[in-house]
């Protein structure tokens, strides 16, 4: 119903009561007909009065419900900045000050909600064009290198070094989609099975499976320190480490270092990862966690680097409840830190 209708009828109401008490009275003093004629001539005009007094005073208790119902007709045509709660008259009864809040808050969570698709659908749009821009590049090679060994005069040498060029390239590709595939796993559906894990043991696992890599790279790799066990994934923890430690092999060169440690600091137990290389410079350390970032690009891609690295361990730790950070450090190199809730220690 209308806010106007309901104006209408109480002032209609009120003006059909004080007809009926006039007509009341009427009847109560039938005894004298010139009375009655009165009560009839003087309850006419009351009954008038009180129906154009009851519109007016009904229009000023029920205004601050018509602005509700204006502003809800705003919010409903795409108007987000409406805001319920304010402008009330001090008149206001509190049940009408608690539906503003309470629109408030919906209208609140409505901008959020539209806020969050647009967001999303913009992240969708740039991954894909991020991804399509990491496909073309050696999807281009593969396809040029192919074409070259179709000349049938080209020398053996060439010949060779274009196939591995092509074997390269398809290894890239398997790399990135295997990448996104676990990315898919850990934010689409949170896939991770939760044990008590010891991250000394994983840090161990990790060095076994990279230890020749570092020798390739020529690379001196150290591990010190001990940190309480946390719940988690073993194999998405041990993701972590190895992607942090090969991430630090890359980038300080032949004769370089990279030191682990294990602690545990106010109920977390703490993975840092350090490393005496140039570090990653004056950009925000936030941004190393983004999808396909290189703080250089060139570099990156001739050491083998896709840019996927770093975003999933963010979507590892964060899947853990947990924290990773990225700092330069004062005496050059970079340090990543992860940080993860700690379980109490084992009784006896």
């Amino acid at each position: 119903m209308q806010y106007r209708t309901i104006r209408i009828l109480l002032a209609a109401v009120s003006a059909l009561c004080t007809l009926l008490f006039a007509l009341l009275l009427t009847f109560v003093i039938l005894i004298d007909p010139r009375i009655t004629e009165w009560l009839l001539l003087i309850a006419l005009p009351f009954a008038a009065l009180a129906f154009f007094g009851a519109h007016v005073l009904s229009g000023i208790l029920l205004f601050p419900l018509g602005q509700i119902v204006r502003k809800t007709k705003q919010l409903a045509s795409g108007d987000l900045t409406v805001k319920f709660g304010d402008d009330h008259p001090a008149f206001t009864p509190r049940v009408v000050r608690e539906l503003g809040q309470s629109l408030d808050k919906v209208s609140a969570r409505v901008r959020s909600s539209i806020a969050e698709v647009s967001a999303e659908g913009k992240r969708q749009g740039q991954f894909i064009s991020d991804v399509s821009h990491e496909i073309r590049t050696p999807l281009t090679a593969i396809r040029g290198a192919a074409e070259t060994l179709m000349d049938e005069d080209i020398p053996y040498e060439d010949r060779q070094r274009f196939c591995q060029t092509i074997v390269r390239e398809s290894e890239r590709l398997t790399r990135l989609a295997n990448d996104l595939i676990t990315l898919q796993r850990i934010e689409g559906d949170g896939e991770v099975k939760l044990k008590r894990v010891n991250l000394h043991h994983i840090v161990e696992y990790a060095v076994d499976m990279l230890e020749p890599l570092f020798e390739e790279r020529e690379v001196d790799l150290t591990v010190s320190g001990e940190a309480p066990d946390v719940l988690g994934d073993p194999d998405r923890l041990q993701q972590v480490v190895q992607n942090l430690m090969e991430n630090a092999s890359r980038f300080v060169g032949s004769g370089g270092r990279v030191h682990v440690e294990l602690s545990g600091i106010r109920e977390h137990s703490v993975i840092t990862v350090s490393d005496d290389g140039p570090g990653f410079g004056d950009i925000d350390p936030a941004r190393l966690f983004d999808r396909f970032y290189r703080g250089d690009s060139s570099r990156a891609r001739t050491t083998g680097g896709i840019g996927l690295g770093l975003t999933i361990v963010k979507a590892i730790v964060s899947a853990h409840e947990g924290t990773v950070e990225a700092v330069n450090l004062p005496g050059g190199g970079a340090c990543f830190i992860v940080a993860i809730p700690s379980l109490p220690p084992h009784e006896g």
